[in-house]
């Protein structure tokens, strides 16, 4: 093992001018996978050199890699020579039990929801410290919002963000107040620079204890989301459920209910035994000349 280490040692020392992903001694599934992850919504299309560039890989690697993603199905080749993320791969990604699963199963009661509301309803899960929209129900006529399927949200500044970041475990809390804020979006109410530690962590408190989150924005238009979590058979929170609609037409408290109603039918639904309510229950009418059941 320490000779395997030290050989791997002095192969990336031979190589100083690739990045990580590019040294000799890692692995060739990374270096596939770094090259992956360069693609964004910004950058849906990118050529070799790009590629290569971005990912910190030399060319022949690079062409290389990229001839066997090609192969598989995972990257497609344009006609003018650029590469885009294949088809293949949402085929895999479809098949996911956090993704796929939990939106077959919730996708009734997101129907149920956008017919109310006429604008968004949003599905998503947590991964690592994003939250991922993974179904988004909307209107042609509804209000401009910034998120889409597949997209990365953050925990701290989004209502379904903060849902399942209230029902995570401390550490990833910590994690996330120990790196440095990421520049927030003009305009918008809950900035994720402005939120401080000790505000984020009451917010966080009030979620768990209201059970539901509710924020406001004005970039890229004015809108007010609420949300509330989907519980797991094991009591877990799997994914959080929002609505997302113009600030100025609907009062969140009447949102409110509608929110937790879909998200508590979901729960059960998927298993989850909630807690009894503590509502009273009319005990059952005896009709005259009849025993009691």
């Amino acid at each position: 093992m320490e000779a395997e280490m030290a050989g791997a040692g002095r192969a990336a020392a031979a190589a100083p001018t690739e990045a990580a992903t590019g040294l000799p001694g890692t692995p060739v599934l990374v270096r596939a996978l770094s090259l992956l992850a360069q693609f964004t919504e910004q950058r849906r299309a990118l050529n070799l050199s790009e590629l290569s560039r971005q990912a910190g890989l030399a060319p022949a690697t690079a062409l290389r890699l990229v001839r066997h993603l090609t192969e598989w199905g995972a990257l497609e080749r344009l006609e003018d020579g650029r590469y885009v993320v294949g088809v293949r791969l949402w085929e895999i990604a479809s098949l996911s039990p956090r993704g796929h699963g939990v939106r077959q199963i919730a996708l009734p009661y997101l129907e149920d929801l956008y017919e109310v509301t006429r604008h968004h309803v949003l599905l998503a899960v947590r991964e690592g410290t994003d939250a991922v929209l993974i179904d988004r129900l909307s209107s042609r006529t509804a209000t401009e919002v910034a998120y889409r399927v597949g997209g990365r949200m953050p925990l701290g500044t989004t209502a379904v963000g903060q849902v399942l970041l209230a029902h995570a475990a401390p550490e990833l809390l910590q994690e996330l107040l120990s790196q440095p804020a990421p520049p927030g979006v003009p305009g918008s109410v809950s900035d994720a620079g402005s939120l401080p530690a000790a505000r984020l962590r009451g917010v966080l408190a009030n979620v768990r204890q209201s059970g539901v989150a509710v924020v406001r924005r004005d970039h890229p238009s004015r809108t007010v989301s609420v949300a509330a979590p989907i519980h797991g058979a094991a009591g877990d929170v799997v994914a959080a459920l929002s609505i997302v609609v113009p600030d100025a037409q609907t009062p969140a408290h009447d949102l409110v209910p509608l929110v937790r109603a879909a998200a508590r039918a979901i729960s059960r639904s998927l298993g989850h035994q909630a807690k009894a309510s503590g509502a009273w229950r009319h005990p059952q009418l005896q009709e005259p000349g009849h025993p009691p059941a």
